[in-house]
């Protein structure tokens, strides 16, 4: 962008949550880049004229917002990408920490229940972001979102654990040959994965859900305890990792 271009704190906060309501609703984001610096170069003519930002924008933010997200196609083959890393990822978790415990089986309610908890964890951030960028929220509120979001998964999971107990569904086992086949595609996916989405997303996600509570299993903490601090550590390290990432694109 030009450095020579000076804009008002509010112009600038419009971007920001301009950047951040296409970002959510699934634009591509080159083409976001494009129409934030082409407005921004808008916003600056009109501010150095004495206009106000309204000029350009009209009286409602969200109404452009739309307008301009209405325009735009969406980008379904990264969304796609990014969906399908969450879920694999999610799965994997499950497979990669079940592997260490034994061969694997998995109830109904379990598989169906996993990938509910995903459709609405992502539905829940891109739900988050575009409320966010829409409403004046102070930074306490906006934290107080985020944080909804990321207990919101945490909560269903831990639902998930005790209605699998308390409900019999139908169980699929897996011998050991099964389980360790598996486990190589599961492993071999996440490598090609990556390497095809030059991205370390679905490593950096399978770690989070992993890790903590293979480490956890190494302290004298009781089961329960593991379990709720282990799934906070992953949903939170997600959704901050995934928070870095939008802003490190942005800032490209």
């Amino acid at each position: 962008m030009n450095n020579e271009l000076k804009l008002s704190d509010k112009s600038k906060l419009f971007l920001e949550n301009l950047r951040l309501y296409l970002f959510s609703s699934g634009k591509n984001l080159d083409e976001i880049e494009e129409i934030v610096e082409e407005l921004e170069v808008h916003l600056t003519e009109a501010e150095k004229s004495g206009k106000p930002i309204e000029k350009i924008i009209g009286k409602s933010p969200k109404e452009y917002m739309e307008m301009v997200s209405n325009e735009m196609v969406i980008d379904y083959r990264t969304w796609i990408k990014y969906i399908c890393l969450i879920f694999f990822g999610s799965f994997s978790f499950t497979i990669f920490t079940d592997l260490l415990k034994g061969n694997l089986s998995y109830s109904v309610l379990e598989i169906v229940g996993h990938i509910m908890i995903g459709v609405i964890f992502i539905a829940s951030i891109f739900t988050g972001f575009k409320y966010i960028s829409t409403t004046n929220q102070s930074i306490k509120k906006q934290g107080l979102i985020l944080m909804t979001i990321v207990i919101l998964p945490i909560v269903l999971f831990v639902g998930l654990i005790y209605l699998n107990r308390a409900i019999d569904t139908p169980i699929i086992h897996f011998g050991n040959t099964a389980s360790m086949i598996i486990g190589v595609i599961t492993a071999l996916f996440i490598i090609g994965m990556s390497f095809w989405a030059k991205t370390w997303t679905l490593i950096i996600i399978v770690a989070l859900l992993t890790l903590p509570d293979y480490l956890l299993n190494l302290t004298p903490l009781k089961h329960e305890i593991q379990l709720i601090t282990s799934t906070w550590i992953t949903f939170g390290g997600i959704a901050i990792y995934l928070w870095i990432s939008y802003k490190l694109e942005k800032n490209k």
